[in-house]
């Protein structure tokens, strides 16, 4: 197994391993427009063939937090080692962007949890809730559990926004 950023002609195999798993819920949907528009957030692992058998992604919203998300792993490559290689090249591209938490949303916990991640509040991670959480169909009867490793944010991004934020004057 090869893990690797991803590039764009891996955009198709990353939409078909999201896609098997969003038909039955477990992954939000992702149009292939939109993951070529976001191949940089993505790493994937190839079999000994060159074959994309698992991918994820990272989002940043600051260096206060980055959520690894889509994480979706071939079934025939399940349980040979390739999530956990998504995983930890994902933490390494948080880590190289100095990012002091790493959350995300599962249904599977107990993978996270041997990667040193540990459950946490959804409450306590605003930047995800506004980005995501508002707009899912599951929002009232969320079955995931959200996790974090490292620090969790004193502050989101938003609040931050709004700190900073001056008045636009225009025509002065």
């Amino acid at each position: 197994m090869h893990t690797r950023k991803a590039i764009l002609p891996d955009a198709p195999a990353i939409h078909g391993l999201i896609a098997t798993y969003a038909e039955s819920g477990i992954l939000l949907p992702r149009s292939l427009p939109e993951l070529c528009e976001n191949i940089r957030d993505f790493a994937v692992v190839e079999d000994e063939g060159g074959k994309v058998i698992a991918c994820g992604a990272l989002h940043l919203y600051g260096t206060h937090l980055a959520e690894v998300r889509s994480i979706a792993v071939h079934p025939s490559a399940q349980g040979k080692g390739a999530g956990q290689r998504v995983v930890k090249a994902l933490l390494q591209e948080a880590k190289h962007h100095h990012v002091t938490g790493v959350c995300l949303f599962t249904r599977i916990p107990e993978f996270f949890a041997k990667m040193g991640f540990t459950v946490a509040e959804v409450t306590d991670l605003p930047d995800k809730i506004y980005k995501d959480c508002l707009k899912c169909p599951k929002l009232n009867a969320c079955d995931e559990v959200a996790m974090v490793k490292g620090e969790l944010p004193k502050v989101s991004i938003l609040q931050q926004a709004r700190l900073f934020a001056r008045p636009l004057k225009i025509g002065v």
